[in-house]
């Protein structure tokens, strides 16, 4: 009888531990993230300019910098260029070259998210993003049709949303 007692309280005093691990695990930094990029609250972020809730993560984009070092999200790479567009006058540090801008990479897969460089990024037409820009971010540096970043932003300004 002493011995099931003993295996009841020891077995209730190691469950908690047995689970620790994996649930602090799972609230700590993901070691995904780029160094100075502040991380994206999946299905509770929202994008800067259209308000949308930030889910598909093939197509998230944030930029970071300015004097308070400020993360803005977005849910599209063709949000994050009208923004940029239409927020010029009201932050005039976004010309600066301190600013970092990154993509998700369309070849993400399941629970990892490639980030990239949205400057350097090569881009691709014809995708079915969130707002419909219909473009995605790639590293793949000559992959036939894509465009540099001066293309894209020249294709989604043209678009006109």
């Amino acid at each position: 009888m002493q011995r099931r007692r003993f295996l009841g309280a020891a077995g209730t005093l190691l469950l908690p531990a047995g689970f620790a691990g994996p649930m602090l695990s799972a609230c700590s930094r993901d070691a995904g993230w780029p160094p100075g990029m502040s991380p994206i609250m999946w299905d509770r972020d929202t994008c800067v300019r259209c308000r949308m809730v930030i889910s598909d993560r093939r197509f998230a984009a944030e930029l970071r910098g300015g004097p308070d070092d400020t993360a803005f999200r977005f849910d599209d790479i063709g949000c994050a260029v009208i923004w940029l567009r239409d927020q010029r006058k009201a932050y005039p540090w976004l010309a600066d070259a301190s600013v970092r801008f990154w993509v998700a990479d369309i070849a993400t897969t399941v629970g990892q998210v490639n980030w990239l460089d949205a400057w350097r990024a090569r881009y691709l037409t014809g995708r079915t993003s969130p707002m419909g820009y219909g473009m995605a971010a790639t590293a793949a540096a000559e992959q036939a049709g894509s465009l540099d970043f001066a293309a894209m932003q020249a294709f989604v300004l043209a678009k006109g949303k």
